[in-house]
C-alpha cells in the first residue's frame, strides 16, 4: 500500500482533494491510501508512518522548501498544482504523485 498523503494549512481543503484522489485510486483498483492532514502534524505522521508521497495544498507552497530539506531525501515532495486543484482534478494529482514516485525509485 502507497501513502500518499496532502499537507496544507488546516488539513480542510485538501480533504475533499484527497478523498477524491482515494475514489479514482478505488476505482482503478490501485493500492493508495490518500489522506489529509494539517502541515502542523507532519513530522508526527511521519514518525507513526512510512510515507511514499508528500504532496502540498498550493496555498502553502511557502512550505516547501523546509518541507523538502527536512524529507525530500527519503520520500518525494510535491506542491499541487493550483490549476489541478482549482478544477479538483484529483485523476490528475494522482498521476503526478505516482508520475513522482517512480521517479524518485530511480
Amino acid at each position: 500500500m502507497k501513502r500518499v498523503y496532502l499537507f496544507c494549512d488546516n488539513g480542510m481543503s485538501t480533504s475533499m482533494m484527497a478523498q477524491r484522489m482515494q475514489e479514482v485510486a478505488n476505482q482503478h483498483n490501485l493500492p493508495i491510501e490518500c489522506k489529509a492532514f494539517s502541515y502542523k502534524k507532519i513530522s508526527t505522521i511521519i514518525e507513526e508512518v512510512s510515507l511514499d508521497c508528500i504532496l502540498i495544498g498550493p496555498q502553502t507552497k511557502f512550505l516547501y522548501d523546509d518541507i523538502n530539506k527536512k524529507y525530500g531525501d527519503q520520500i518525494p515532495v510535491m506542491v499541487i498544482d493550483a490549476a489541478d486543484y482549482g478544477m479538483m482534478d484529483a485523476e490528475k494529482v494522482l498521476k503526478k504523485a505516482i508520475v513522482q514516485m517512480k521517479k524518485f525509485k530511480k
